[in-house]
């Protein structure tokens, strides 16, 4: 065969030259393996091997072909995982709950707004994916795409807010009702579930959106600058980078949660260790030195933040591995180094419940005592939380900075481990998504978001520094913000009402909020959400609702103004009230198209100016 030069590749006698990107992406993978083989028989500096390295040479387009094949190949099977909880783990308790057995409410808070996001993906963005896939050679570029997904984003910010409360309704309707729990253990027995629990497929709508920030950041490092797709690119990944950070927490604690789960199920289903506020901290195998006689005897344990589990190995095949002798709780507990000539590096743990004798096997820990440190921490830890706050911030109270010196003075800052949560919001730190920062004026240990601000200081030459916000507005007069982001869907111009497919004003309140009258907007261009603003000229909405998934109700209840509807999805319910029936029926015709996932028809741009008109002289009437 002919070898492969750098302006085509030539497959076997009189095969023609390859010209287009997408067929040579075909042969390299083809003719991968053949290369291989004849690396291995040809010298490293012949003609040939240099000439088959500089073709096979990954280039830049390729690189980017193969994120967008990674994407559109997890994104299949994330809806695979998506088809599983929502028509058959939630389908299936549904069918039962309406027999009587159990409450559907309790299904409905499980499974929050799987329906709404599983329609999304399946309907619109997979099938957006496949469709550009076929077509990369004439349209590279995922941005445009990628952008259809930040309206719905929401939709993950609710599933992530209600998934503790998930877990632990699951836990409970699992403890509480057989017919519940067996529902779940034979659709987990079927070859479709992988061998993995409800609780391991209902992790994946909460790691998701970090996964496409992660594959964004990897195409835009491969993007040329000047490449078309880099705005709409650049802009998602803002998007969608901020609504990844909000499930950072939800991702550590599901982390967490499938380590609580894999030792549930080595401990046969027996523990009760499946919960929020269990962290797992180390696990290993020990020597426990018997009290009676000089003998060490294999022992294995589980340390977490609240509590050790002491454990016997068992020798079988399958289900259990190890058998819990004993449960002994942190508070309180002790652990000292002791001296044993026969055994060295070991250690005394005393508890409440039990007192062990404890040695770190040398042919897993040679020869530093990891276990004992383990402990140590642990325990140390779960007495800052229970105390340690509260003496350093009155510590702070006693040393700090008065007002007057505040800024003009250098402060005590206070120490890193003397707190284990943010002084100013009191949310807990961690090494990823939340570290700790000094305030350079009062010297309090915070969190980025609370020191996100930057004043002269005139101890410090008045160079800018960093300061908490109670410091800033001391120091400027000025009231400093909450610091919160603008809305995932939320957008910057409000004036899009000519071409919309429907606007005006409605009443609205959700859940128990006082009514309020908000200048409501469902554009040509995002036809499945509705956006609230104040009023029509307005740049900012107040809040937006993607309207996919959502059940409509129009049916009058005894307390409900006249021309009123209702939108409901999980525990989210929002009420509307019209001006007229006839504005109440216009709108339900296009929501009901809506909340299908079908685009509305428009209304006639006539009607719509004069909806807007009246509704607006109507508003200067009145006030």
């Amino acid at each position: 065969s002919h070898v492969p030069n750098t302006t085509g590749v030539h497959v076997g006698r009189g095969s023609s030259s390859v010209k287009t990107k997408g067929e040579a992406l075909k042969i390299s993978s083809s003719y991968r393996n053949i290369i291989y083989v004849h690396t291995v028989c040809i010298s490293p500096n012949h003609p040939t091997a240099t000439a088959l390295s500089s073709v096979f040479q990954e280039t830049n387009e390729q690189k980017l072909y193969k994120i967008a094949t990674e994407l559109l190949k997890t994104e299949r099977a994330y809806v695979t995982r998506l088809n599983l909880l929502d028509q058959v783990f939630c389908a299936k308790l549904t069918e039962e709950a309406l027999k009587g057995t159990f409450p559907v409410d309790v299904v409905k808070n499980i499974f929050s707004n799987i329906s709404s996001i599983n329609t999304f993906h399946n309907q619109f963005l997979l099938p957006d994916l496949e469709k550009r896939m076929g077509e990369w050679e004439s349209t590279p570029r995922l941005g445009d795409i990628l952008q259809n997904l930040t309206p719905f984003l929401k939709m993950y910010a609710e599933y992530v807010k209600n998934f503790d409360n998930a877990m632990e309704l699951l836990k409970q309707w699992t403890d509480r009702s057989p017919q519940f729990k067996a529902i779940i253990q034979d659709i987990q027995s079927q070859e479709a579930c992988g061998s993995l629990t409800l609780q391991h497929h209902m992790l994946e709508p909460v790691q998701r959106v970090p996964r496409y920030e992660m594959l964004l950041k990897d195409y835009l490092k491969k993007l040329p600058q000047d490449d078309p797709d880099r705005r709409d690119a650049e802009k998602s990944l803002d998007i969608i980078a901020m609504a990844a950070t909000h499930s950072n927490s939800a991702i550590r604690k599901s982390d967490n949660l499938k380590k609580l789960l894999e030792i549930y199920e080595m401990l046969g289903e027996e523990e009760d260790i499946v919960n929020a506020s269990n962290e797992f901290i180390k696990e290993g195998h020990i020597l426990k030195l018997a009290a009676r006689n000089t003998s060490a005897m294999e022992r294995y344990l589980f340390l977490f933040n609240n509590m050790l589990l002491y454990c016997v190995p068992k020798f079988s095949l399958g289900g259990a591995k190890y058998t819990v002798r004993t449960r002994i709780g942190i508070e309180g507990m002790k652990v000292l180094e002791t001296i044993n000539e026969d055994y060295p590096h070991t250690f005394q743990v005393s508890g409440k419940e039990r007192t062990l004798e404890l040695q770190a096997r040398q042919d897993l820990n040679p020869p530093h005592n990891t276990p004992y440190r383990a402990f140590q921490e642990t325990i140390e830890i779960f007495h800052q939380k229970n105390e340690t706050f509260k003496s350093a911030s009155k510590d702070v109270e006693e040393v700090s900075v008065s007002t007057a010196e505040l800024g003009k003075r250098a402060p005590r800052w206070i120490r890193d481990k003397e707190v284990t949560m943010c002084m100013k919001c009191k949310e807990p730190f961690n090494a990823l998504t939340r570290r700790r920062h000094h305030c350079r004026a009062c010297g309090y240990v915070v969190c980025w978001k609370c020191s996100d601000n930057k004043v002269a200081l005139e101890y410090d030459s008045n160079k800018i520094n960093k300061v908490c916000k109670d410091c800033y507005s001391i120091l400027t007069g000025e009231e400093k913000a909450e610091g919160k982001k603008k809305g995932i869907l939320e957008i910057e111009a409000a004036q899009f009402s000519g071409s919309s497919i429907i606007c005006g004003f409605l009443q609205h309140c959700e859940k128990n909020k006082p009514w309020g009258k908000v200048w409501c907007v469902i554009p040509e261009k995002e036809a499945l959400v509705l956006y609230l603003y104040g009023a029509p000229q307005d740049v900012k909405a107040q809040s937006s609702i993607p309207l996919l998934g959502y059940s409509v109700e129009d049916s009058p209840r005894p307390a409900d103004p006249p021309a009123s509807f209702r939108l409901s999805q999980s525990k989210s319910v929002h009420s509307f009230v019209a001006e007229s029936e006839e504005l109440k029926q216009r709108w339900l015709k296009v929501i009901r198209v809506a909340v299908t996932g079908e685009v509305p028809e428009s209304q006639m741009p006539n009607d719509a100016t004069a909806n807007a008109t009246d509704t607006q002289e109507t508003s200067s009437d009145s006030t």
